[in-house]
């Protein structure tokens, strides 16, 4: 573990410093309250052991800022606290300022080695507990059947983009995509070579990107969408006709579309540069997605873009 002592008796540091390095854990060490808070946001220790008597911050209000940092992050970090007062007083004070534990000063070795060892196997299961419930997390932003993000983490990035954008004036591009004419394949094919192609579409919408920051959606049935934040209109233009010739490479077979003998998309784009016009994200999806019905009304299988209206050009 890691563990956060705070202490502002040198030679109880020490010593208590040293029983707790002996036992394999590292520690980060504070002298004072204010201190304790300042390592505490630093380090995000596995454990804190606080001294309760210290100047000008005692260990119980260093308790309770540290428990609304805590609550503030999300975080349970196990506080036992170190003092000579083991009164039911004491305790009890120490317990309602956010602490979880009592050790009576001065402190045995064996014994902080036996608290030591039960609080490894408390940390030890809340990183368990983190890694299940970022799995969790992931999992609830998954599409389940094309891996894609699925349309609600669309929506909660587009707004996070969206703010991004306006904070570094840098632009912010989005594309939709419509595969072309697919209630007739699936009428023809069925729906498990219809899943099929959403799958094999999916992939090669993840080949083509290059960039962590591009996210990729399934935004409806056989829709598709790709923020790109930090590109121009003409970067979102090329990404866009990467997508659609990534469509003639896995060539999926479409005998019923009067498009192409292969399955195609149909694509729109738009493209925001801050300024100080009053519009929401949702100006930019209702852009591209013009675009998008642009491109369905000239033939399909094509990029139309989309001016966004607020842009100052």
């Amino acid at each position: 573990m890691k563990v956060l002592l705070v202490e502002d008796s040198l030679a109880s540091l020490q010593v208590t410093q040293t029983f707790v390095e002996s036992a394999g854990h590292s520690v980060i060490t504070a002298s004072d309250g204010e201190q304790g808070i300042q390592k505490f946001l630093e380090h995000k220790p596995d454990l804190i052991l606080l001294d309760v008597n210290m100047p000008n911050m005692d260990g119980y209000q260093c308790a309770r800022h540290i428990r609304e940092s805590c609550q503030q992050g999300n975080l349970w970090i196990p506080i036992i606290f170190l003092s000579a007062d083991v009164s039911e007083d004491a305790i009890v004070k120490g317990i309602d300022s956010g602490g979880d534990d009592y050790l009576h000063k001065p402190i045995t070795q064996r014994v902080l080695s036996a608290k030591l060892r039960a609080m490894a196997r408390i940390a030890d299961m809340r990183k368990e507990l983190e890694k299940a419930s970022a799995h969790l997390k992931l999992l609830s932003s998954i599409d389940g059947l094309t891996q894609l993000y699925n349309r609600r983490h669309f929506d909660e990035t587009l707004k996070l983009e969206w703010s991004r954008s306006d904070r570094t004036k840098e632009p912010l591009s989005l594309i939709l995509c419509d595969i072309d004419h697919f209630k007739v394949f699936n009428d023809n094919y069925g729906h498990v070579t219809g899943d099929d192609a959403l799958v094999k579409t999916s992939k090669a919408i993840m080949d083509t990107l290059q960039r962590p920051s591009d996210l990729p959606a399934r935004y409806g049935g056989e829709e598709f969408a790709v923020i790109l934040p930090g590109t121009p209109a003409v970067g979102a233009m090329i990404v866009a006709e990467q997508l659609r010739t990534a469509m003639d490479v896995i060539a999926i077979p479409h005998a019923f579309s009067d498009v192409a003998d292969i399955v195609t998309m149909s694509i729109g784009v738009s493209t925001y540069y801050p300024n100080h016009s009053k519009v929401s994200h949702v100006e930019l999806l209702n852009s591209a997605d013009r675009g998008l019905y642009r491109a369905k009304d000239k033939g399909r299988n094509r990029i139309e873009l989309q001016t966004f209206s607020s842009n100052t050009l």
